[in-house]
């Protein structure tokens, strides 16, 4: 952990308890702000306040930007208005967006009165843009250029104090109306002569992102084209700020947590999230699958004749649907990656599932084969071992193919197939398995 070790979490624990401020910001300075965003975590929460409220204005800045969302609301409470805006000044505007955006509607006015004149404009103005789009994603302050400068100029100009951030990968070269003309990496400006026109050396090939763009979609250019940082036009085509990979790899990273907490039906949660919240986002999912359940009963309830006089089927009606439902499950998780990576288009998509109804097919027919053979071991009757086999079959087909036409019929739907594939998927691999195995076998055994 780096800065953090438990002797130090021991140290600065002791020193809250005790009251010692002064070592306390000995002990906290010398930590990087992700460890000290991990310590107030790990932190009992009474605890955690103490702690900023000791700490003050030495509390870093960029410790509320790695904190999670339940832990960073506790500690905003605790600072209160006016100590969260000298923290905000110090942050770009994504950062500073990205940590008030979640306040209740009283708090976030407290604070943005408590901002300067400058600071909440800029924020303001990403406040005013769509939630999860580039505009609420970048950060205003960018570096920007004319094309007629020298290299030399721009140098001057950047050791000058005056460019609007101190952290950046590109220099934008814009026209008069702060339309785009083109970017310079950083480096390439260092290694070139100062005479040099930066029309030059300038990329003309580059890619703006529009304001409104969604941040899935900014983070699929960001890994398809290896982008470092981009910037985002307005609907006008002006230049109006960046977006850089480090907030892009956070909504890589919140987008796949959304999606595994989506695929397990346990919605947002986090250690710090309370009974009430955590019982709401997993009662609702649960409901949901009571009532699937009910419905593989009742294929159950119609045969029950056929499962009395033959006690094997109830023995057996469990390999079907669990073997059923596991495929599926696979097939759901492939499917939901893949839509999330956008690499399902018209062509991929009739490839992907022919591909992975041929793979269910393979894998029905070797199961169907196995679970012959231990039918016809455990029970002796070839019979009951060919009903196995064809039901096996036919579930590992169905889960196969409802594990991929169903995902993709969420999404053209409009709905989010992370969220609901697997209660489909689930109830179908179920409702089939039970109803071909049962169905089969008053048919033909009875």
């Amino acid at each position: 952990l780096y800065g953090l070790t438990p002797k130090v979490e021991t140290a600065i624990i002791d020193a809250v308890q005790a009251g010692a401020v002064r070592r306390l910001r000995t002990l906290v300075a010398p930590l990087h702000p992700a460890d000290q965003a991990d310590l107030l975590e790990r932190m009992p929460a009474r605890t955690a306040a103490s702690l900023v409220r000791f700490l003050g204005d030495h509390l870093d800045a960029e410790t509320l930007t790695y904190l999670d969302e339940n832990t960073r609301e506790a500690i905003v409470e605790v600072m209160g208005a006016k100590a969260l805006a000298r923290q905000l000044h110090d942050l770009s505007t994504d950062d500073a967006i990205d940590i008030i955006e979640e306040l209740e509607e009283d708090a976030l006015a407290d604070v943005l009165a408590a901002l300067s004149a400058e600071d909440r404009v800029l924020v303001e103005e990403g406040l005013s843009f769509p939630e999860d789009s580039a505009g609420r994603l970048m950060q205003r302050e960018i570096v920007t250029v004319p094309s007629f400068w020298t290299v030399g100029q721009t140098i001057d100009y950047l050791r000058g104090g005056k460019s609007a951030t101190d952290d950046f990968y590109l220099i934008f070269v814009v026209d008069p109306a702060r339309k785009p003309l083109g970017e310079v990496p950083l480096s390439k400006l260092l290694c070139a002569q100062r005479p040099r026109r930066i029309s030059e050396i300038m990329e003309s090939d580059f890619r703006s992102i529009p304001v409104d763009m969604d941040q899935e979609e900014v983070a699929v250019l960001f890994r398809r084209y290896g982008m470092v940082s981009a910037g985002v036009v307005d609907l006008g085509d002006r230049l109006v700020g960046m977006i850089t990979i480090d907030d892009v790899i956070d909504v890589i990273d919140e987008e796949a947590e959304e999606d595994l907490m989506a695929l397990a039906g346990v919605g947002e949660a986090s250690l710090r999230s309370s009974i009430r919240e955590t019982l709401q986002g997993r009662t609702t999912w649960l409901l949901v699958n009571l009532l699937t359940a009910i419905l593989a009963s009742v294929v159950i309830g119609v045969f029950d004749a056929t499962i009395e006089q033959l006690v094997a089927l109830a023995v057996l009606m469990p390999i079907v649907a669990s073997m059923g439902g596991n495929a599926g499950t696979q097939t759901v998780t492939v499917a939901v990656r893949a839509i999330a990576l956008r690499q399902l288009d018209a062509v991929s998509t009739r490839n992907f599932v022919i591909r992975e109804g041929f793979v269910a097919l393979l894998n029905g027919l070797l199961f169907a084969v196995l679970a012959a053979v231990v039918s016809f071991v455990w029970f002796g009757d070839p019979e009951i071992a060919a009903v196995m086999a064809v039901a096996m079959l036919a579930n590992l087909l169905i889960a196969g193919l409802s594990g991929t036409l169903v995902p993709i019929g969420l999404l053209r739907a409009g709905i989010d197939p992370a969220v609901a594939s697997s209660v489909f998927v689930t109830t179908i691999t179920d409702v089939v398995g039970f109803f071909v195995f049962l169905g089969l076998a008053a048919l033909y055994l009875m």
